[in-house]
């Protein structure tokens, strides 16, 4: 791989911030960066090799990152969150069950093996998602604590279960690499919290802040590499060790200090070099090829919102119900966990992506309801 071609991936993914630049349209950043790979990728002009080796290492790294960024964004610590945690649960059992069922209806009438597949991508939820949406229109937190508890139990069910469903044939080993990786995580917890609260947790801050050595970030890429190094000999993905690490961070409380040089460097360069990779390695002539696909797509789309409704049998309001349906998370890794090991049919992978847009555009409509119906309550308080 050649400094060329990873100047042309940064360019390109510089549509994502251009397609994300009217705030009023509420796209997510790595939609345009998708489209950016898909426009240098196999499906467009073919300038650059998604199979190149040293292309789909940094592509893991950045796949990685991401999930330390979206474990990062379950509000584990929120006081609010945890008190709506029994409510949540349950609303995210409800779509759970309806979306076993959708899925169940999907899989017979395509003739599909992926039953178990389709059944996580209904019924996940992306925090990494709809959570900055509900702060960028400033919904209260106390209105939305359901939301967020369920959003949040339903992120870390599905991410955990999604390379168990990918490959059910390995899922003995895959269980048991999470089982480790979870146990390391745990015990990870434990010390960091104990050591955060210790003063040589705070020598070694002012330390590395003052010789600019990036200590923390430094051990954070040794912590998330060596959980990646359990994951690859369990034949997982990078996908649960990212997100593992990410929960840890956001359990402990993760330093503001850390939390930029992440930020800079998963959406600086290694997050959008992973979605331009993405795009890349995504044929949509397939796609065109194959229009069961594109109606699998909408299908998917469509069917994660139905199944997300059934939340309203546990309290949940209509719009939050339908803004809980957006994901983009899950779906992406599928499609990543998809391609790294040849499970998906020719046009799958982009059904699946389209069927996130679809959940995505419909979450932002709803997120808009739920902060009109919040401003309309705050405004007729005073009368009352």
């Amino acid at each position: 791989m050649s400094f060329a071609v990873l100047a042309l991936v940064v360019a390109v993914g510089l549509l994502g911030p251009l397609a994300a630049a009217r705030s009023i349209w509420r796209v997510p950043v790595v939609v345009g960066e998708l489209l950016g790979g898909l426009l240098i990728g196999v499906s467009g002009f073919r300038l650059v090799d998604p199979a190149n080796d040293d292309f789909q290492l940094l592509a893991s790294i950045g796949f990685g990152l991401t999930m330390v960024v979206v474990g990062s964004h379950v509000p584990v610590r929120d006081p609010e969150v945890r008190s709506a945690l029994a409510r949540g649960a349950l609303g995210a059992a409800l779509v759970g069950a309806a979306a076993a069922i959708l899925a169940a209806l999907l899989a017979a009438v395509g003739h599909s093996g992926n039953g178990l597949l389709y059944g996580v991508l209904l019924a996940s939820s992306s925090a990494a998602l709809v959570l900055p949406m509900l702060q960028s229109v400033n919904v209260d937190k106390r209105s939305a604590a359901q939301l967020v508890a369920q959003i949040a139990v339903a992120d870390v069910v599905c991410v955990v279960l999604l390379p168990l469903v990918v490959q059910p044939g390995r899922a003995l080993t895959a269980g048991i690499g999470v089982l480790v990786i979870a146990a390391l995580a745990v015990g990870l917890w434990f010390a960091l919290t104990r050591w955060v609260r210790s003063d040589r947790r705070r020598a070694l801050h002012a330390y590395s802040e003052r010789r600019r050595f990036a200590l923390e970030l430094r051990l954070s890429l040794l912590v998330l590499f060596s959980f990646a190094a359990i994951a690859q000999f369990a034949q997982l993905s990078i996908l649960i060790a990212g997100f593992a690490l990410g929960l840890v961070l956001s359990a402990v409380g993760e330093p503001h200090r850390l939390a930029r040089q992440l930020f800079g460097m998963t959406e600086g360069f290694f997050g959008p070099l992973f979605f331009v990779w993405l795009g890349a390695s995504l044929d949509l002539r397939a796609l065109v090829a194959h229009p069961a696909m594109i109606l699998l797509g909408v299908a998917l789309g469509v069917g994660a919102v139905l199944a997300h409704l059934a939340s309203r049998l546990a309290g949940l309001p209509w719009a939050q119900a339908v803004a809980s349906a957006g994901q983009l998370g899950v779906p992406v890794a599928a499609v990543t966990l998809g391609l790294q090991t040849h499970t998906l049919a020719p046009g799958e992978g982009g059904a699946i992506l389209l069927g996130a847009l679809i959940s995505l555009a419909t979450s932002a409509v709803s997120v808009a309801a739920v902060a009109r119906r919040a401003g309309g309550a705050v405004r007729a308080t005073p009368a009352s």
